[in-house]
Parts: structure tokens; sequence; C-alpha cells
């Protein structure tokens, strides 16, 4: 993406409103560096992206460097409580976020269906840029192609986000321990189902909106909060179920769940129930799974409760000796089940 294209000279303006994408807006002339100039920069304008280079320098920064990438490709692209644009900002800053980190930079990639109305992919990147202000992070660099009409749906969004993590901080997948305690930061499910709701033009009694948010500045008050965290984590595909499947295998643990505690919202229980899904597997996008611990549960949860994120937080369970690393759930009649991986495929490209 090469921000210098917005001082030359054009023959008309870019016709947001009633123009679409077309192959040449990805053939690297003219009508590419137009569309750059005219409809990207203005939304993502920062100094690194306005040096008009293939690449971005950027400043360093104390710390340790972190890096994650993430790919988007949900449909539809608009739905109750967010887009593809700002998902893909919250989903790159969140997984930099969980392991500690505090984003900094992003790079972001767009395939272009051709025939997409540039008024929509205009609203796409306005939200993209709205939700990168708002984390503190700055889109610096990218790239965008165009594929035939009928090949890509719509926009895909490829993004890479930088982070750097503080000295002391160590949070990963392998630090659970017996006797620690799981924590959500809010009800499960919102995500998955608002995309499901939109998609299949269901009319529920009350809408779902997504949790797409940018969990970063909840992370950073757990961690200046003193907590002993051990393991933090976005539970996006696959859900709760196939997060706390890939801790316990890190980690060699087993762990302990409580169906009356695990918060989900009265109209996203019913939807499951409708569309035979369980919640336990329905992404989420503006969550985290917290494990702590066990001395210091307490205080997490009333660090998370403060927190306009994690208002609705609730402690979950506990991790516990296990060779077979299973995650299981006492259920609200007392039984026992087990909360295996996701088999398949339950909900398609939510994210």
């Amino acid at each position: 993406m090469n921000a210098s294209t917005k001082s030359r000279r054009y023959v008309r303006p870019l016709d947001i409103a009633h123009g679409q994408v077309d192959l040449s807006h990805g053939s690297g002339g003219r009508a590419m560096a137009q569309l750059i100039g005219e409809l990207f920069l203005p939304e993502f304008d920062n100094p690194f992206l306005r040096e008009g280079n293939d690449g971005a320098r950027l400043p360093a920064v104390p710390g340790r460097m972190v890096m994650a990438s993430d790919a988007h490709v949900v449909s539809p692209l608009f739905f109750p409580g967010g887009d593809i644009g700002c998902l893909a900002v919250h989903g790159t800053v969140n997984d930099l976020a969980v392991m500690g980190a505090q984003p900094h930079w992003l790079s972001a990639s767009f395939i272009l269906e051709e025939g997409l109305p540039l008024a929509q992919l205009q609203q796409i990147a306005r939200s993209m840029g709205r939700a990168a202000r708002e984390a503190g992070v700055a889109i610096v660099t990218g790239d965008t192609k165009v594929v035939e009409r009928g090949k890509g749906d719509g926009v895909f969004i490829a993004t890479t986000g930088v982070g750097f993590l503080p000295e002391g901080v160590e949070i990963t997948g392998d630090r659970a321990r017996p006797g620690d305690r799981i924590l959500v930061s809010g009800p499960l499910g919102d995500h998955g189902m608002a995309i499901m709701a939109q998609r299949e033009s269901l009319g529920f009694a009350s809408e779902i909106q997504s949790d797409t948010a940018a969990l970063h500045g909840l992370v950073a008050t757990l961690l200046q909060s003193g907590v002993d965290i051990r393991v933090l984590r976005d539970p996006t595909r696959g859900g709760l179920a196939t997060t706390l499947n890939e801790i316990a295998g890190q980690s060699g643990v087993g762990m302990m769940l409580q169906e009356s505690a695990i918060p989900v919202r009265p109209a996203v229980a019913g939807a499951c129930e409708f569309l035979g899904l369980d919640p336990l597997y329905v992404a989420n996008e503006g969550k985290l799974v917290a494990i702590v611990a066990p001395e210091d549960a307490d205080r997490a949860l009333a660090v998370l409760r403060a927190h306009p994120l994690g208002c609705e937080a609730a402690i979950i369970g506990l991790v516990q000796a296990d060779p077979h690393q299973f995650v299981q759930m006492t259920t609200r009649l007392g039984g026992r089940r087990i909360v295996d991986w996701l088999s398949g495929e339950q909900l398609p490209r939510i994210c």
C-alpha cells in the first residue's frame, strides 16, 4: 500500500458513491494508486503510512517484540455490532493482548472482488481506521489485490500485528497448574450467534449483537493489578471448549467447569437451542479466558468486573491434575460430561 499516490493528479476523483471495484484497482497502475490514495489513506492516515514506501520504517520500542497474523473472511461483511473492518483490527490486537503485549502497529492486506461497491469498501476502511485509532494502533503498511467477479465474496482482509511485551511478563499456554481458577470476562457466544442470525435472516425477539472489541486495555488492567496470571486466551473459533482443550494440552492438566457459573445471555442460549448448537463452541470476539493462581481468583474477578469489558466476568471452574488432559463439566443437574474438542466446523466463516 503506497501512500505517496495522494499527491498525484487524476482526470477525475474516484466515484466512491456509485463506483465499483474493478480489475484495474489491483493492477499496480493508476487506478490502484487512486484507490489507495483516495479511499484507504484518508481512513488510515498516519506518519508511517504517509511516507509512501513499500514497507514501514518503525521506531525501536523497549521490550520483547510479539507478532501475530490473522485473516478475516467473515460472511456477511456487515453484522449487528460490527463488520469485517473492525473485526480485522480487534482480532489481531487481541492475539497480541492475550500474550500480555501492548499492540503498536498493524499491516493490512485486502483481497477485493471485482464488483464490490466502493461505498461498501469505504465503510469497511472507515470502520477499520476508527477501530485502530480507538485501540491506539496504527495501520502502517499493506497491500491490495483484486480477483475476478464471483471468486472473492466481496473482501478478505489479512492482518499482521506487532506489539511489545514488558520485561517480566510471562503469559503462555503451558503455565496452568492444578488448583488454578478459570475465569471468563463475560457472556459467551454473542459474536457467533450474531453472525448466524444475520446470515440466516433469523428474527429473534431480541437482536443479538457481536461482542467484537479490543481487549488490550482490559489485559493491561489485569497486569497492573499484580494478579498472578498463568494463561490468557481469546476464545474465538471453536469457542470456550476448544480454547480450554488447547490450554489443557499445552499445560498437561485437566479442567473442571461448572455449567451454572458459565454466563450466556438468554437470547444467545435460546438461539443456540433453536439451532441445535452448544454455546461453549460458539465464537467470541470480545471476551477473554483467564487462568490465575487460586489465591488471586477473587481479586482477578473484581478487577475484571471493574472494567467496562469485564463487568459480567465470572469464575467458571478450576484446573486439576489429569493425565488424560480432559476438560469436564458438572452440569446443572449434577451430572458430569466431557467437553471435548470441536469436531468439524460448527459455524463457518464467523471471523
